[in-house]
Order: structure tokens, then sequence, then C-alpha cells
């Protein structure tokens, strides 16, 4: 029988390729936060943080939540106002980021700049996400990408301490 951590980061998965996106999809995103900070850094290598960051149970919590609401809002099955907001995308709304930002505090405070950075110029799939095509809402998909992103690029950030730009201010 599958445990039930192994049976919620399947769901998971699943749920996020129904949607159009895959791990190596963010895994690009991680590479993009991260390429001018660890040379070397292998797809396989972001691949596996991102999986890691999946795993863990607020981060799934906060991704089957947004998507059960974006899938409600497409079918028309929220209240007004509340489906038109997310039917429009609304910048003033920010619940979807409040769920993005449960996410990035996982790795600490360097998951908030790396999501800031990556909502901000939304490359990669959060550009297609964020695409706005009729009948289709991810108004907390894009954000909560981005927000697995951001931490899984904060995780390898931690795995390299040598790359802070303040390694040898404090001496003895």
């Amino acid at each position: 029988m599958i445990g039930n951590h192994e049976m919620l980061f399947n769901h998971v998965i699943e749920l996020l390729k129904k949607r159009g996106v895959t791990v190596d999809d963010i895994a690009d995103l991680v590479i993009f936060l991260q390429k001018d900070y660890i040379h070397g850094l292998t797809h396989a290598d972001a691949a596996e943080s991102v999986r890691i960051v999946l795993q863990k149970r607020e981060v799934q919590n906060a991704i089957m939540t947004g998507i059960q609401l974006d899938e409600l809002a497409e079918k028309h099955q929220l209240d007004q106002p509340l489906q038109e907001i997310l039917e429009k995308d609304e910048g003033l709304y920010g619940i979807d980021e409040i769920m993005a930002l449960a996410i990035v505090n996982v790795y600490g405070t360097i998951g908030f700049t790396n999501y800031g950075y990556i909502d901000k110029v939304k490359p990669g799939i959060l550009q297609v996400l964020n695409a706005h095509e009729p009948g289709i809402i991810h108004a907390f998909l894009d954000d909560l990408i981005g927000a697995t992103a951001a931490a899984a690029a904060s995780r390898l950030a931690h795995q390299h301490p040598e790359l802070e730009d303040d390694q040898d201010v404090y001496t003895d």
C-alpha cells in the first residue's frame, strides 16, 4: 500500500500535469534563478530540488487548494464577486500571493526575493500560465509554481554557503 506521504506527492504531480506543468518546467525556472550563482547546476539537480520541495506537506496543501480554486472558477462555481476576481486575476486580490508565500517561506527569506523576481519577470511556464486565455484560469497556479521554483532555488542556495557575498566579512 502506498503511504499517505507518497500518495499526496503523486497526487500533486498528477494535478500539476493535468494543468500543464511538469517538474521539468519548474526545474527550468530554478535554473533561471540560480544560473548566475551556482555554476554547473544541472537540470537533474534542479529537478531533484523541485521534487524535494513538492514533498513538503505545506507545499502540497497550497498547490491542491490553489488548483481546486482555479478549477472551480473555470466551472463558474464560485460566488460573485470572487468568481469575477479570479477570472480577471485581479492584481489587488493578493490571496494567491499569500498562499505562494507559505511555500517560499519553507527555505527562509531568500525565497521571498527569488519569488518576487520570478513573479515579476514570469519566464518559461509562468508566462504560459499567465497568458489569461479565455476559459482557463491560473490565478493561483502561476504564483504557486513560481513559489515552488523559488523555494527549490533557495534550497539549493542554502546548500552552497560558499557562494554568499559576505563570506569573508567575519574574521577571528
